[in-house]
């Protein structure tokens, strides 16, 4: 699936976006089942198990966020886990043997879309090893007004930065430390239908979406076979050894890795969004955006 130069491109830039993996067809499926779910969010006042929802949500004009869990939601979701264009994108990267962990649909419809904060994917389920990676299927079209996934470009070769307020995690890098070039921010592009592929450790986020267009981005997260998560597995070693999507179950493999355990937890657990609302400082209430160079 991988060229020579999109995998030196991953290791070097820490993300990378690949065209034409979802046919024009399985993107309109996606999109029908998503407007269905959205629609079903209609009579809710607060955030559950599925949605979580936009601050601008009523029960009869429903707005939502996030779909959690979107594998377990609908066939048409959980038949993308195993899709073997995005299962041969990953077996180019670390071999054989992958296991998935979860899925999301972050959602950003036009004028409205919630930004998401800067934060790394490992600083909440850090692993025995680094191979883990979040696919993001553009199920629509990612411009810079859209509010496109953004990385910091080598981030995933750096420190694991504090996603703390308070002395509780809250899932976000206070800006105002400056750990990172926020300015240097590499937007990942593209037309619906292609992916994402970006590193557990690679440093991002995303604007709000001002544009009249919407912006879905179904997430899926995977890991090498050999990555154990830190935290555990709730549902015990015979339900792990289930979320094996391509090769063979194997024993955890140690390697060097910068760790911050999400300890003590998130005050807001089921809610990105709301822990990061209860920052004191947030960069995209604050920050001017400079044009950041694509990544196609």
């Amino acid at each position: 699936m991988l060229t020579k130069s999109q995998i030196e491109e991953y290791n070097e830039v820490g993300a990378i976006v690949v065209a034409d993996v979802l046919t024009d067809a399985e993107i309109r499926r996606l999109r029908a089942v998503t407007d269905d779910l959205v629609q079903q969010a209609s009579g809710l006042t607060t955030h559950n198990d599925v949605y979580d929802l936009e601050d601008s949500h009523t029960p009869d004009n429903p707005r939502v966020r996030r779909i959690k869990a979107t594998h377990l939601r609908h066939p048409e979701y959980a038949r993308l886990m195993r899709h073997p264009k995005i299962i041969g994108v990953l077996a180019d990267l670390w071999g054989p043997d992958i296991r998935f962990d979860t899925a999301k649909l972050n959602m950003k419809s036009a004028g409205y879309g919630a930004p998401v904060e800067w934060h790394q994917d490992w600083a909440f389920y850090p692993h025995t090893n680094d191979n883990l990676a979040a696919v993001g299927v553009m199920m629509d079209d990612m411009e810079m007004a859209n509010g496109p996934l953004m990385i910091i470009a080598g981030s995933h070769r750096g420190p694991t930065f504090d996603h703390h307020a308070d002395g509780t995690f809250c899932g976000a890098m206070d800006p105002t430390n400056r750990d990172v070039d926020y300015a240097s921010a590499i937007p990942l592009l593209g037309k619906a239908g292609a992916i994402t592929v970006h590193h557990v450790r690679a440093v991002h986020g995303s604007a709000p979406n001002v544009s009249d267009r919407d912006r879905r981005l179904l997430l899926f997260q995977y890991r090498a076979a050999d990555a154990w998560p830190l935290l555990g597995f709730p549902g015990g070693i015979e339900a792990y050894k289930a979320l094996m999507v391509a090769g063979e179950h194997r024993e955890p493999r140690l390697a060097p890795a910068p760790v911050r355990m999400p300890l003590p937890p998130a005050t807001k657990q089921g809610s990105l969004y709301e822990n990061q609302k209860g920052m004191r400082n947030r960069y995209f209430d604050t920050a001017g955006a400079r044009t950041p160079e694509p990544v196609k």
